[in-house]
């Protein structure tokens, strides 16, 4: 069988889900914990933790198109992308856990220096890992339904990994930590740094390039940057991811600062008690729910549990309703649904944890919908610009998108520690009603501003179901011309 319509085995469809996995016992730290760590872990204000994700992130951003063009001239026995996965996997691990650790001997000045150094180097090494990664995706296969099928793998992987941050690293951190969260959370991502090198090492081994530009194609850096920019549908992909990523910056790294500042501490326990009667006294047996025990943090992570496990569910949902309406409709239609979830958290009053509960239900499972589309529709406008032009660039168009999520997390990440900071937030405090209406509005209304935009570009993204498969079938006749 021609490889454009091979189908993946399920063993290489899980072995590139687990690189994505080991890239995000990283990327949902910093999503969900850097900003609580900067602030009330390692020291840094609000403000100064806010301009340091900035600068780190926007760098992590500019590297992602000089990594893509590097990924694009690489010529190995293993292909053009997978040998950086297998590069990157130790440092990649090492420099997580220095990113997490907190130089107790150091003053605030040089605690401010290795925080920087620290941020960049990860910055770096997830570029020099991600978007060959993100890449390789795009050459497994040309066929659109195993694409999304792949997409959807890995995001089941992905969600369990999510699930494993939100739900135990601080559990983790509080058991490695006895009282002291720095050293908690240098154990703790110790042990996600050498998950990520054994699952890097998978990913390496059970992967195959299989999609090659044409062998006549010239290599001009200017030349893959002009296409990109005509190219209409990997602009409004661009702006997609861009948006999408400063919602969800905003939005995630505040969740845990609504449990521990504003949802009623009595209100948590009972909400634990009430859940611990279902798991037959579990949590009252692991320490969760007694006098000493981190209540909100051990509700954020047993909410997050459940809400990732309902993220599964939503993924399970992807691959039939992307078949049914294409991958465009099915995304902007769950999105909608999401951002009216995520802006309903503003009416939660401070009681409210089963409130709290059931919307993150709600949003998760919507959002899990989402999760696998936009990745796969990163391969298809890589596909389009092939089909417009007859030249492919993979790696530069991976990175070019992945360069407006990377922009994304940066914008997202300082607007929402600015808004913090501007209302007046102290960490380690009881925050004055000013800081809790700002840690409200910072969850819940001012990110749906963003997805808004998303949900806007979406109707003017032009590769629906139709276009989707002309495109899979007349890139296959030409593609057999050289042999690919």
């Amino acid at each position: 069988m021609h490889s454009q319509t091979t189908k993946l085995s399920v063993k290489e469809k899980i072995g590139y889900g687990l690189g994505d996995g080991a890239a995000n016992f990283v990327f949902q730290s910093l999503m969900l914990l850097q900003a609580s760590f900067y602030t009330d872990t390692f020291g840094l204000s609000a403000g100064t933790a806010a301009v340091l994700f900035l600068v780190a992130r926007i760098w992590g951003a500019v590297a992602d198109p000089i990594m893509g063009a590097i990924a694009d001239r690489t010529n190995t026995r293993w292909g053009k992308f997978r040998p950086w996965i297998i590069i990157t996997a130790i440092p990649f691990g090492l420099i997580a856990y220095l990113a997490f650790a907190t130089p107790t001997s150091m003053d605030a000045g040089g605690k401010l220096m290795y925080a920087y150094v620290t941020y960049l180097m990860l910055m770096t090494i997830y570029s020099a890992n991600n978007i060959p990664y993100s890449a390789l995706g795009g050459v497994i296969t040309g066929d659109m339904q195993q694409r999304t099928s792949l997409s959807s793998y890995r995001f089941v992987i992905v969600t369990i990994a999510t699930l494993a941050i939100q739900g135990l690293v601080l559990p983790m951190v509080n058991h490695f930590g006895q009282g002291d969260s720095a050293k908690g959370y240098q154990m703790t991502m110790a042990i996600f740094g050498s998950l990520a090198f054994l699952f890097f090492l998978i990913t390496f081994t059970t992967t195959r390039e299989r999609i090659k530009p044409a062998p006549q194609q010239k290599t001009s850096l200017l030349q893959d940057l002009t296409d990109l920019v005509k190219n209409r549908q990997w602009v409004i992909m661009f702006s997609v991811f861009l948006f999408m990523f400063i919602f969800l910056a905003i939005r995630n790294q505040i969740l845990v600062y609504f449990f521990k500042y504003y949802l009623v501490v009595e209100n948590q326990v009972s909400f634990l008690q009430g859940i611990d009667k279902v798991l037959f006294g579990l949590l009252a047996k692991m320490g969760m729910t007694g006098a000493g025990a981190d209540i909100a943090g051990n509700t954020f992570s047993l909410i997050n549990i459940c809400s990732q496990l309902m993220s599964l569910v939503g993924i399970a949902f992807s691959l039939t309703l992307a078949k049914r309406f294409g991958k465009r409709d099915a995304f902007r239609t769950w999105l909608i649904i999401a951002a009216i979830a995520a802006a309903s958290f503003f009416i939660i009053p401070p009681t409210g944890v089963w409130l709290t509960f059931i919307l993150s239900l709600l949003f998760n499972f919507a959002w899990g919908v989402t999760m696998p589309l936009p990745w796969a529709m990163m391969a298809d406008v890589t596909d389009y610009g092939e089909w417009k032009n007859n030249r492919r660039a993979t790696g530069i168009s991976f990175a070019g998108i992945i360069f407006g999520l990377k922009l994304g997390l940066a914008i997202g990440g300082f607007i929402g520690l600015q808004i913090l900071d501007s209302y007046g937030y102290i960490a380690n405090v009881i925050q004055a009603p000013k800081a809790i209406m700002g840690i409200r509005l910072t969850l819940s209304l001012y990110p749906v501003l963003a997805l808004a935009v998303v949900i806007i570009a979406l109707f003017i993204y032009g590769i629906n179901k139709k276009v989707e498969y002309q495109m899979q079938d007349e890139l296959a006749e030409r593609r057999k011309s050289y042999g690919n």
